[in-house]
């Protein structure tokens, strides 16, 4: 089981050829104002493994972990050591996944780390390893496919941000407002 649609990405294409994960968190909606449905509650009961970003952006889920999915693998991957992370900076009021978050859902719960961290490659480049090694760990037979997989996700992924790089280059010393 993933917590939000880009989590889910990555262990999809650790798991390739051997399963699905089931997502929480359509890609449609907001993880910081989640409502468990009954097939979700179901699949965190059935769940091996559970792979979220951390309480800073569903802060929902950590209780329900210990009683719907106590014996699931619990991996967090905000606080790996390789997950590069910012500061949350209070004073913006619009962030960058376009949400208003104002006061409304509490930041502080953040710890101060801005949980947004998928949207750097890097993290992604970090976390499909460890998502590879928490899945071989649990089905041990199929430890190959999941390395192999999670080295060409690797690879994909590393060709695409070259190719963002190469698109971008002209424009590294100007200057523009997002």
């Amino acid at each position: 089981v993933t917590d939000i649609a880009p989590v889910h990405s990555l262990v999809a294409q650790v798991m390739v050829g051997l399963g699905t994960p089931d997502l929480l968190v359509a890609s449609n909606a907001s993880p910081h104002s989640f409502s468990l449905r009954p097939s979700q509650a179901t699949a965190l009961e059935q769940a091996q493994a559970v792979f979220w970003v951390g309480e800073g952006l569903t802060p929902w889920l950590e209780p329900l972990l210990d009683t719907l999915a106590p014996k699931a693998a619990q991996v967090e991957l905000l606080h790996r050591p390789d997950t590069r992370t910012l500061a949350f900076r209070e004073d913006d009021a619009f962030a960058a996944d376009g949400h208003d978050h104002g006061d409304a859902h509490g930041h502080d719960a953040h710890e101060d780390i801005d949980p947004h961290a998928w949207l750097n490659p890097d993290n992604a480049l970090a976390w499909l390893d460890v998502i590879a090694a928490e899945l071989a760990a649990l089905d041990p037979e199929n430890a190959a496919a999941y390395a192999q997989n999670a080295q060409a996700a690797k690879d994909r992924l590393g060709a695409t941000v070259s190719e963002i790089e190469a698109t971008l280059a002209p424009s590294r010393d100007k200057t523009f407002i997002v």
